[in-house]
């Protein structure tokens, strides 16, 4: 299985086979050296091959360079660490290996809805945090290996705990307000044309339209049923951002869809959200990553 790969942005990090070596710290005090002997004793008695990590796992790569990822540190969710397993599937593409592409675009598809059940409100991670996912590599592949394995991963540093949400804590009007929310930018993202620019691929950036205008649509649904003022100045500008998407969906050519694409672009800025958030007490910090692709 290869290391997993983020999928938004997309911009890769791979690890390399790590084999861990026991033995002394190499420094005077004696006590120091038996301490380090311990920590990499736990480390080794903590190893555990990718292939067996299971949903809610806590777990350490080895290295973070070029390659494959064979082996892990399983830790407690209660102790630092880098990633943790938030969902599985197995690829049902027949025999023949699809191809690298072919199975990260699988990946890149349902490893955010697939952590969006484990982990609703995305806000609320820990910064730096971002979708990874282990895939079947081509040897892997022939020998029967057909699982994806979607984490959350800090690229940098660590952090303590599970991500995992407490579906009792979440009240009927967050988990509502969250389901909707997440579909309209899964939509988004998930039906993303290849082109770089819309005169590539007119049909394809129209598709991503309509998918986008029938996921606002869903969450309006689900908006109607939950009171607030906040809440009610959202609906209202999602309503018309709606319009906008459907407006985009039917352009009869590049320049109408470029006329209406903007305003429903903006229209779903998360910055746009924060007071709805707020009145819903569900986190309010835009994550980084989203950040940026508003500001650009």
């Amino acid at each position: 299985m290869s290391m997993p790969r983020p999928s938004r942005p997309l911009r890769g990090i791979t690890a390399a086979v790590a084999l861990l070596a026991l033995g002394a710290a190499g420094c005077s005090d004696v006590s120091d050296a038996v301490d380090s002997a311990k920590d990499g004793a736990k480390k080794v008695a903590r190893q555990r091959s990718v292939f067996s990590l299971a949903v809610g796992d806590c777990y350490n790569p080895n290295t973070k360079g070029e390659g494959e990822e064979i082996l892990v540190e399983i830790v407690p969710c209660t102790e630092a660490h880098t990633g943790q397993v938030v969902a599985d599937f197995k690829i049902d593409e027949g025999s023949s290996y699809p191809g690298d592409d072919a199975i990260t675009a699988i990946a890149d598809k349902r490893c955010p809805v697939e952590a969006g059940k484990f982990a609703p409100d995305t806000w609320a991670l820990p910064k730096g945090v971002s979708i990874f996912y282990y895939t079947p590599t081509k040897e892997s592949w022939a020998t029967g290996d057909r699982a994806v394995t979607c984490t959350y991963n800090k690229e940098s540093g660590s952090f303590t705990g599970t991500l995992k949400a407490d579906a009792n804590a979440l009240k009927p009007a967050q988990s509502t307000y969250l389901q909707g929310s997440n579909a309209v930018y899964d939509a988004l993202w998930t039906n993303q044309s290849e082109k770089d620019t819309v005169e590539e691929d007119l049909p394809g950036y129209k598709a991503q339209a309509k998918a986008v205008a029938a996921a606002l649509d869903a969450h309006l649904k689900g908006l109607k049923g939950i009171e607030g003022t906040a809440v009610d100045k959202l609906r209202a500008q999602l309503t018309k951002t709606a319009e906008q998407w459907k407006t985009a969906a039917n352009a009869a050519d590049v320049d109408a869809f470029y006329i209406a694409y903007d305003p429903a672009f903006t229209g779903i800025d998360p910055n746009k959200t924060i007071a709805a958030r707020k009145e819903l007490g569900l986190a309010t910090t835009v994550p980084a990553d989203d950040a940026e692709v508003w500001a650009s």
